[in-house]
């Protein structure tokens, strides 16, 4: 009895082996990058939100004015998104015409009723030759950004009580979004931690039968950039466009076995960096539009339960530093630009009409 038993236990063990079961999370949700705070001066709507404000100021120089160093505060609020053109498309007006806005669906709808996707419009030259535009967010999401609260006016405090009830979401930083003990999901605002392998990688969007190409761009702990074919958006309505990776093993006996370091390496992790539009030389130029509702990830984690009897970072603050390098050079390249984009916003004529000569 005991050779049967112990042929059963093996074999059991080498199915075992060879199954890989991946976790699953929501990279990005646009459904939760709606602007809710912080009121236009000029045509009184909400320009933020809430979940993702940023304040760069607090790293900038003091050659900035007060008023100035207002307008280094942004979020992920679909609006903020930029739309760059490949150079050789890149004109004032088709520039102006490339941007990025919220759109709602009707509570009717079959898929995702009432939830605020990202919409695209993209001007291409009509010209017959290859062009791409790339839709990014404003600012290189942070990785370890904390828990924060973020008022109406958009003054971030850090949040004195980040632990709660729950020790998974008190683990989490701001951009890792939350997790939900009951589906075993997270659902990120841009960030997801504790990545190894990427299996699959699906995205909701919305086509109008352009025959356009439609990339994801991911970058991991090491600030560098793949960006992975998710297909052609030549379809009307919504379609959940799949990226299976090609090289992934599910067989862990096939699998080359490694241990990488950790701290402060951090645990490896991919965020968002965006998108891109090809469109092919036969293909119509002009407007394009596009919807997009969220990026899914499946993926192996990197470590299986991570250990935290010990904050490193507490003790050695290499990983802070270099997060503070990194803002700083953000707040120099986005901060710079918006302090510009803010006095010519100042400078420039609200009217539309000549003053007209009163006859006396």
């Amino acid at each position: 009895m005991r050779r049967p038993l112990a042929l059963i236990i093996a074999a059991l063990l080498i199915a075992g082996s060879s199954l890989v079961i991946a976790d699953e999370a929501v990279l990005i949700d646009f459904a939760l990058l709606g602007a809710d705070i912080i009121e236009d001066p000029i045509d009184n709507s909400l320009t933020q939100n809430r979940a993702t404000m940023m304040d760069f100021s607090t790293v900038a120089g003091a050659s900035y004015t007060e008023d100035q160093k207002k307008q280094m505060a942004i979020s992920l609020a679909i609006p903020n998104w930029d739309v760059v053109l490949a150079s050789s498309s890149r004109t004032g007006s088709r520039q102006a015409l490339s941007y990025t806005r919220e759109a709602k669906l009707a509570q009717e709808a079959k898929q995702f009723p009432g939830a605020t996707v990202m919409g695209i419009r993209i001007n291409f030259p009509l010209e017959p030759f290859n062009s791409w535009a790339r839709i990014q967010p404003p600012f290189e999401v942070p990785a370890f950004e904390p828990k924060a609260d973020i008022n109406d006016d958009g003054v971030i405090s850090v949040k004195q009580n980040a632990q709660g009830d729950d020790p998974v979401n008190a683990r989490l930083t701001r951009f890792e979004g939350s997790y939900n003990a009951d589906t075993k999901i997270t659902t990120a605002l841009g960030v997801v931690k504790n990545v190894g392998v990427i299996k699959s990688i699906a995205v909701n969007v919305k086509g109008l039968n352009f025959p356009h190409g439609l990339s994801l761009i991911l970058k991991d702990n090491d600030n560098v950039e793949h960006v992975m074919f998710m297909g052609y958006l030549n379809f009307d309505g919504w379609r959940e466009l799949r990226w299976d990776n090609p090289q992934y093993i599910s067989d862990v006996r096939n699998r080359e076995l490694r241990i990488d370091p950790l701290y402060p390496r951090s645990t490896p992790f991919v965020k968002f960096g965006g998108f891109v539009i090809n469109r092919d030389a036969a293909a119509p130029g002009g407007d394009f539009i596009a919807y997009v509702k969220d990026v899914k990830i499946l993926y192996d984690k990197a470590v299986l339960e991570p250990v935290h009897d010990i904050d490193d970072e507490a003790i050695w603050g290499i990983v802070g530093k270099k997060e503070d390098d990194r803002k700083k050079l953000e707040s120099q390249r986005f901060g710079s630009s918006q302090v510009m984009r803010y006095i010519e916003r100042m400078k420039q004529e609200t009217r539309t009409e000549f003053t007209e000569e009163k006859n006396d």
